[in-house]
């Protein structure tokens, strides 16, 4: 089941000691520097340019594997093995829906490092529904929920995505539009969520149901009707893909990154990488995944390919090959990014912010690394010569 969530990291409250205001105003908080230095006067004076005692490294080590363990358990839930396993998503979209829903007044609440959640933006933008079905775009906050922002930035492009307000209840957070529901809610607070204004409540929080709704639900609505992503024909192969591409792609670079045993981690990182291999195979003679045709098949695999080589190849320990070293998936990424109306839902900033500052026990430092050069979105609008692939393998046919 595909959603983001933002963990919240919980722990035991302790009661501070209260000081005078008085006393607040004459003791500033030291800055950052002032705190290194500290720390590094300290550690002079204990063992001068030694590395520190043994059994201090031993202490912190396994004080820290305790934190960390902890931490992982709420961010990602596991098996017996040290596998990751994905909660479930809460609410399902009823098929009597598709009629009921179209003539409700929709929202659509995302967050832009989501990939579950990045799918139902490329389908809104390509169907042509950015009108029909407004959105409010929720960020990472400190302590890891989803929450809305006021940026102030002046938007020339009217398609441009960036953090907003919630512009359908005026929550602060996600977790307060969920709880407004009629009944209230205490669960997984995840992104993407599509939201009745009219009924107040929660329609589906589980993307590939969002994704087949916005793709034939909504074609009254739709400025690009006749576009189908998942025709008649086409749907057992596209669910043959789905059946792959999920379970080994978009939710296995998680099970790699989440994972919280070795053994757990090179099961995820072998089978992600031999998929990846066969899909390589496949897109040298077909031009998509189900030929020459763009499907919702297609739209899933490309959210985790445009995060692949600047955060699951680092983050996620995703490290046997980077994509761009696979020629056909690069280019086949290229070639989706390049589809008008999908570059405008990639912001590969907002995707290193939401990933490497916010899953702390992954990356405690914050620090963001660099963009590899085949992930910069400059390098994405290179010539990709997709088109040719189905015509070269007919020319070698009718030889």
């Amino acid at each position: 089941m595909a959603n983001c969530f933002a963990p919240q990291l919980t722990f035991p409250s302790f009661s501070p000691r209260h000081f005078s205001p008085r006393m607040s105003h004459q003791s500033p908080k030291p800055s950052t520097s002032t705190t290194t230095s500290i720390f590094t006067s300290a550690t002079k004076l204990l063992w001068g340019p030694s590395l520190p005692p043994g059994l201090l490294i031993s202490t912190a080590r396994t004080a820290w594997t305790t934190v960390w363990q902890l931490m992982m358990t709420q961010l990602a839930p596991s098996d017996s093995s040290g596998s990751y396993t994905r909660p479930t998503s809460k609410f399902r979209l009823d098929p009597t829906q598709f009629t009921s829903a179209a003539s409700s007044e929709l929202h659509l609440y995302v967050g832009l490092p989501c990939p579950w959640a990045h799918r139902t933006l490329i389908v809104r933008a390509l169907k042509g529904l950015n009108d029909a079905v407004p959105v409010s775009i929720a960020s990472p906050g400190q302590d890891g929920s989803w929450e809305f922002k006021d940026n102030n930035i002046p938007i020339k492009d009217k398609d441009k995505l960036i953090p907003s307000l919630d512009k359908a209840n005026r929550c602060r957070n996600l977790k307060e539009v969920y709880k407004s529901r009629s009944g209230g809610y205490d669960g997984r607070c995840t992104v993407p969520m599509l939201w009745d204004l009219r009924k107040k409540d929660v329609i589906c929080n589980e993307s590939y149901d969002i994704i087949e709704f916005f793709n034939s639900g909504l074609n009254k609505l739709a400025r690009n009707d006749n576009l189908d992503l998942s025709p008649p024909e086409l749907k057992e192969m596209i669910q043959g893909w789905n059946q792959i591409v999920y379970p080994k792609v978009n939710n296995g670079v998680y099970r790699c990154g989440f994972a919280q045993s070795q053994e757990a981690y090179d099961g995820a990182v072998n089978e992600l990488f031999s998929t990846l291999d066969e899909i390589e195979d496949h897109l040298g003679s077909n031009r998509y995944l189900c030929g020459e045709r763009l499907t919702l098949a297609d739209v899933c695999l490309f959210t985790t390919l445009i995060r692949f080589d600047s955060v699951y190849n680092i983050l996620f320990k995703c490290t046997k090959k980077k994509l761009v070293e696979y020629p056909n998936l690069y280019g086949y990424l290229r070639e989706i990014y390049q589809i008008p109306g999908v570059a405008a839902t990639c912001d590969i900033s907002a995707i290193m912010d939401g990933y490497y500052k916010t899953l702390f026990p992954l990356n405690a430092s914050g620090i963001q690394p660099a963009i590899s050069s085949s992930g910069d979105q400059d390098s994405l609008w290179r010539p990709h010569n997709r088109d040719l692939v189905g015509k070269a393998i007919e020319a070698q046919l009718s030889v």
